[in-house]
């Protein structure tokens, strides 16, 4: 597929000349690019484009919706091309926040599809989970999920370990932007993940608790259990780890969860477009 100039959405950040690819199979997905960066970023989006559809269905699947149409464009956020400039939206909805820009992976759009997700999630918050800790661990849940843990160099559960695992179970941090409350909840999802709770529960009992929630209250709600023995019991099952935290998933519950979204998946699949990640 050749890009076509448009005048694209009104995007975030991105002030260039976007370039059309063009529209997922659901119609729910419309990819652009800064065609300026040449054949590598074109791959990117067009790798993109071909991968959403599946991504759409796996988010629908997390948070129990088929709500929402996104745009997307991949660009040198940042001024990088390697995915480590991250992704960006306007707001938690798909009112404001449905144009979404993400970074481009040149060679490994693999993991562009995971920024989509990681933004896509986050339109399904209710408009302000995203903002606080838990929604942040949240979508960075559902982007590794879906994506073989494309992002794991974005991990930050090792750094609230080796900071001394301070205590975001009981609080809720009022920001998305912190490495230890971020990384608690990483830790702290790998670990209810373990426990055979499905990442679709803990998405939907975390938007239904709202940013004022806390993963305390979330454990009471999915487990019956009072939610003050949330922490004690996390930080027993942590010290009981061989070795230190070195990854956002300590309690190896990764290929179980992606395999759940998988059955999932196949279940719903469309005819007529691909489920598959695409290469690279």
């Amino acid at each position: 597929m050749n890009a076509k100039r448009g005048a694209g959405p009104n995007w975030p950040s991105f002030r260039g000349k976007a370039s059309l690819v063009g529209t997922s199979a659901s119609g729910r997905v419309t990819v652009y690019v800064d065609a300026s960066l040449g054949e590598p970023a074109l791959q990117n989006a067009r790798d993109l484009l071909a991968d959403a559809d599946r991504v759409v269905h796996a988010n629908d699947h997390f948070f129990g919706t088929g709500a929402g149409s996104v745009n997307v464009i991949v660009f040198a956020l940042g001024g990088a091309t390697d995915g480590t400039g991250g992704a960006d939206h306007m707001a938690c909805n798909y009112r404001t926040g449905n144009d979404i820009e993400v970074d481009a992976s040149f060679g490994n759009s693999l993991r562009v599809s995971a920024l989509f997700e990681a933004e896509l999630s986050e339109c399904n918050m209710g408009g302000n989970l995203c903002g606080v800790s838990t929604g942040e661990a949240l979508s960075r849940w559902c982007a590794a999920v879906v994506s073989d843990s494309a992002l794991a160099d974005f991990a930050t559960a090792p750094t609230w370990f080796n900071d001394g695992a301070p205590d975001f179970v009981d609080t809720t941090d009022p920001t998305d932007q912190n490495a230890d409350s971020t990384g608690c909840g990483m830790a702290f999802i790998s670990w209810l993940l373990s426990r055979k709770i499905a990442l679709s529960a803990i998405a939907q009992g975390l938007v239904a608790l709202g940013a004022v929630g806390t993963f305390a209250q979330l454990y009471g709600t999915l487990t019956g259990h009072d939610p003050k023995t949330a922490w004690p019991t996390f930080m027993s099952a942590i010290k009981g780890l061989s070795g230190s935290v070195t990854s956002d998933d300590p309690f190896g519950a990764m290929a179980a969860a992606a395999a759940a979204v998988a059955a999932a998946l196949m279940a719903i699949r469309p005819r007529s477009h691909r489920l598959l990640p695409p290469r690279g």
